[in-house]
């Protein structure tokens, strides 16, 4: 049974938004005499969707979102605390939540924050060696933090900024998505591959340097619009990406690599993407050695816009079909020492993550190896197949 388990009273009551009577959720189950369920939160109940819209994909693409989320008939429902406390203590055998997310791609915004940014340049520096990253981070922030604070990405002034440091030998690839014109957009995982709220997430068994990434992801439809906003978890190792940025796949794509949840918070008279880019987004880290770690990553403080990030990510250079999700990244880097002094903080196995917001919720989970998480089993072909087999493709 999941570590979880003697959290369950504390956690249950907050993985619904403090204001979840007043917004429009809708997320996805897993069932197990069925299969996954498309379904939207209505007081204290989860109603199935899926006859009307048999993926997150379809309702999303929908105009009718909002009115099918509040009021569609739903044949089958299910109560929602029980779905939170089947998925917090990992039993499969019951109905439990999944990723909010399906066909939708898996897109991430790095070095969006000025503190994240310095932390990559500090990796690259300390060669992904975390016990020299503390000699790193004293000089880089005297001479660099000053420097790019109050920069806005892509202008003049960042232009100068940029041939400064470059006669210092101080520049970076990491400066360059960070203040520079183009911001740094890639692909965090497989479609599917994203585990939900209560799942356990995996790093590399062979990494020493590794954390949680807390961010605030935006959801869009296939033109491009945002329409919801949720909660994801970045998991990144820090030593391989220190190492060389052409290890980011190493880095950010492993087994069970990338949370998302808990529900998806559709964008409505009450909550707008205004909103969603003023959320502030804390993290608690609670390990079994008794280690605590938290911080907070305020939206408000990113470099880019979130409007400005969609429309690197979505565009006449780029389609997605069946909508994507993007990471809008985190200013949370922690430096706080876990252990050996100077060595800054890491994960160990049965660390539990819990990465809030008052208006989308709590995302949480266990942290295992990538090796030991559960094996990601459900592709495309599984999902069309189970669709299919209900008779909800017609």
């Amino acid at each position: 049974m999941s570590v979880l388990t003697t959290h369950l009273p504390d956690l249950a009551e907050h993985v619904l938004p403090a204001d979840a009577h007043e917004a429009t959720l809708i997320g996805r189950v897993h069932d197990p005499g069925e299969g996954p369920c498309v379904v939207a939160v209505r007081g204290d109940t989860a109603v199935d969707l899926t006859p009307l819209t048999p993926t997150a994909s379809d309702l999303l693409d929908r105009d009718d979102r909002l009115e099918l989320a509040r009021r569609a008939p739903a044949t089958r429902t299910w109560p929602v605390r029980e779905l939170i406390a089947a998925s917090l203590t990992e039993r499969p055998d019951a109905a439990h939540l999944l990723a909010p997310v399906d066909l939708q791609v898996l897109k991430a915004a790095g070095v969006t924050f000025v503190r994240s940014m310095l932390e990559r340049v500090i990796e690259e520096r300390a060669g992904g060696d975390r016990a020299r990253a503390r000699e790193v981070r004293a000089r880089l922030v005297e001479v660099v933090g000053g420097a790019v604070s109050s920069v806005r990405p892509g202008t003049e002034q960042a232009r100068r900024v940029k041939e400064v440091l470059q006669q210092e030998g101080l520049w970076s690839q990491y400066l360059e998505v960070g203040i520079g014109p183009d911001p740094e957009i890639f692909t965090k995982a497989p479609v599917l591959s994203a585990v939900g709220t209560g799942a356990r997430i995996g790093v590399l068994e062979r990494s020493t340097w590794n954390n949680p990434e807390p961010e605030m992801v935006l959801v869009a439809d296939s033109a491009g619009r945002a329409v919801a906003a949720t909660l994801g978890n970045d998991v990144n190792l820090r030593d391989f990406e220190g190492r060389s940025a052409l290890l980011l796949t190493e880095a950010k794509d492993n087994n069970a690599s990338c949370a998302i949840g808990p529900f998806l918070r559709l964008f409505d008279e009450r909550f707008s993407l205004e909103d969603a880019a003023g959320v502030d987004i804390r993290l608690t880290v609670t390990g079994r050695d008794g280690f605590t770690l938290e911080g907070i990553s305020s939206v408000s403080q990113i470099s880019r816009t979130p409007g400005e990030l969609l429309s690197h990510a979505y565009g006449p250079h780029h389609r997605y079909p069946d909508g994507f999700v993007l990471f809008t990244g985190t200013m949370f880097a922690p430096t706080e020492d876990r252990g050996v002094p100077g060595q800054g903080f890491t994960h160990q196995v049965g660390d539990v993550v819990t990465i809030s917001s008052a208006r989308l919720g709590m995302l949480v989970n266990t942290v295992d190896t990538a090796e030991a998480a559960p094996d990601w089993t459900v592709g495309i072909r599984a999902l069309m197949r189970n669709l299919a087999g209900r008779g909800l493709l017609g």
